[in-house]
């Protein structure tokens, strides 16, 4: 089902850039587009993970790190990979204050999750656990792919929208619409593809939650951590996030911080509906019975703050 989604939505959005192609060029225009959107579906798919991993400048860490957090994030993440079934992700750290989380690659065989250095330091060691078991949910979901390409894509149909405004005006019979059209596609068609990502992200967002829960073996720890991030999110500004909307959909939770028509059309579902979900589940099948021992015991990882980003570039993150 997971394939037959991801076709569906590259042929949606492949479509959509050859519309845009054919309102800018015509027919020549929109068969220059064809062929820009094959090469760009193909390489999508083998190297958008890495184009998003160098956008956030995502670091990968290991056990030897010398932050003890690090160190219990790394663990923690490894071990539920064992539990789900998958194979080890990379896992990795993002230089930003803003607390958030994202998956992404092809398949579970070559998937990343990273999480930011601001998650690290507001959230529990059990809220990140939850965090954490979403974005393993993702990969085992396989809707890695969907999302890196989805927002890979959706990138270049905007970029390519904005780019047409300097082909407005003239009398070129070819290309239809003159300035007015081309005023309505740039509007329009960041618009559409915005509205074919909030199709699938919602419902993938809620499914994510369902099986992190199960990963985690704690829902409400995932609850807390969501209302955490939402909180914060607002406040924090991801700007990586704001110059690049599109990859927006990859995070846990909307790093955009909503101050124009990037955030017009959300991909997430509201925290609310998300966390009463969880704690419906939570107490339907009796998850947080549990728990990992350690989550009483264990200190708080915020008590253990993560250094800012100049220091953390000293480290040794490969």
């Amino acid at each position: 089902m997971n394939h037959l989604k991801t076709f569906i939505l590259l042929a949606a959005l492949t479509a959509l850039f050859m519309g845009v192609g054919y309102m800018i060029g015509g027919a020549t225009g929109m068969l220059i587009a064809l062929v820009v959107a094959g090469g760009l579906n193909l390489f999508s798919y083998w190297n958008a993970d890495r184009i998003v991993l160098k956008m956030y400048r995502a670091q990968p860490v290991d056990e030897q790190h010398p932050n003890a957090v690090v160190r219990a994030y790394v663990a923690d993440v490894s071990q539920m990979a064992r539990d789900a079934g998958l194979p080890r992700p990379v896992i990795a750290i993002i230089p930003n204050d803003q607390p958030n989380a994202f998956a992404t690659g092809r398949n579970p065989e070559n998937a990343a999750v990273c999480a930011t250095t601001g998650l690290l330091d507001m959230l529990t060691r059990g809220e990140i656990r939850g965090v954490m078991a979403h974005e393993l949910a993702h990969v085992k979901n396989r809707d890695t792919l969907t999302m890196t390409v989805t927002a890979t894509v959706a990138g270049a149909i905007a970029a390519l929208a904005n780019f047409a405004m300097f082909f407005g005006g003239g009398d070129d019979r070819e290309r239809p619409g003159g300035v007015v059209g081309t005023l309505a596609l740039m509007i329009v068609a960041p618009m559409a593809a915005g509205l074919v990502q909030m199709a699938i992200s919602r419902s993938r967002e809620y499914e994510a939650d369902r099986v992190g829960a199960e990963i985690a073996g704690d829902p409400q720890a995932l609850a807390s951590a969501l209302q955490k991030i939402d909180g914060h999110a607002r406040r924090i500004v991801n700007t990586t996030a704001e110059r690049n909307p599109a990859s927006g959909q990859l995070f846990i939770i909307n790093p955009l911080a909503g101050r124009g028509a990037d955030n017009l059309f959300s991909t997430h579902p509201a925290t609310g509906n998300r966390v009463r979900a969880l704690m419906e589940q939570g107490t339907k099948v009796g998850l947080a019975a549990r728990r990992p021992a350690f989550v009483e015991a264990a200190p708080r990882a915020a008590t253990t703050s993560v250094p800012s980003t100049p220091t953390i570039q000293s480290g040794p993150w490969g």
